[in-house]
């Protein structure tokens, strides 16, 4: 090598030396700035309302409709819905998507809601047998038992604030909304006995 190039050489790796070096940990040390969108409103901070009823989906399915371009498809909910003081109502809704049809299902099931004669202790006062469709339902009372119910008559019994009952399905039907009907057929059967 000729000695201008050795200095040619020395002088670029002095002025490369010369460039301080990027501190990257700077930017992550320097605290970000929040500022506020003005175009954008501020999100309500609201407290959540409680609902009136509470629910309970108890079937969901996914329907098929054949038509001559193929298949079409929907959902059809069964919801059981209650105050837990005495009022409960099933109700069903179909629909293209699932949210849909949980609001029409709860929309049938204000329509279709019950009062339930209630003994002073939230039991039922006597025994009650109904049958809805295929599926046949038998409650009784069941003193310092609790709910001893399966299935969706369960979710009836609690949701119409029923206590110490029990229950028995003798349909063979699994079909859950059915059995829910059944049970809201023998709870609006029930009358208070003087």
């Amino acid at each position: 090598m000729e000695p201008e190039e050795i200095k040619n050489e020395e002088v670029v790796v002095a002025e490369v030396a010369a460039v301080p070096p990027v501190q990257e940990a700077s930017f992550a040390q320097a605290p970000r700035e929040f500022r506020k969108n003005s175009r954008k409103p501020a999100p309500r901070r609201e407290a959540r309302v409680k609902p009136e009823f509470d629910q309970k989906i108890v079937s969901i399915r996914r329907v098929t409709r054949v038509v001559t371009g193929g298949r079409r498809f929907a959902f059809s909910v069964g919801i059981v819905i209650g105050d837990r003081k005495g009022r409960v109502g099933v109700g069903q809704g179909k629909a293209g998507d699932t949210p849909l049809a949980i609001d029409k299902a709860v929309r049938d099931a204000r329509k279709n809601m019950i009062k339930v004669n209630l003994t002073k202790h939230s039991s039922i006062p006597h025994e009650v047998d109904a049958k809805f469709s295929s599926s046949r339902v038998h409650i009784m009372r069941a003193p310092g038992k609790g709910i001893l119910a399966g299935s969706s008559v369960r979710t009836v019994l609690e949701f119409a604030g029923v206590r110490e009952v029990s229950a028995k399905i003798f349909s063979r039907s699994k079909n859950k909304v059915n059995n829910a009907k059944a049970a809201i057929k023998a709870l609006s059967e029930l009358t208070l006995r003087k």
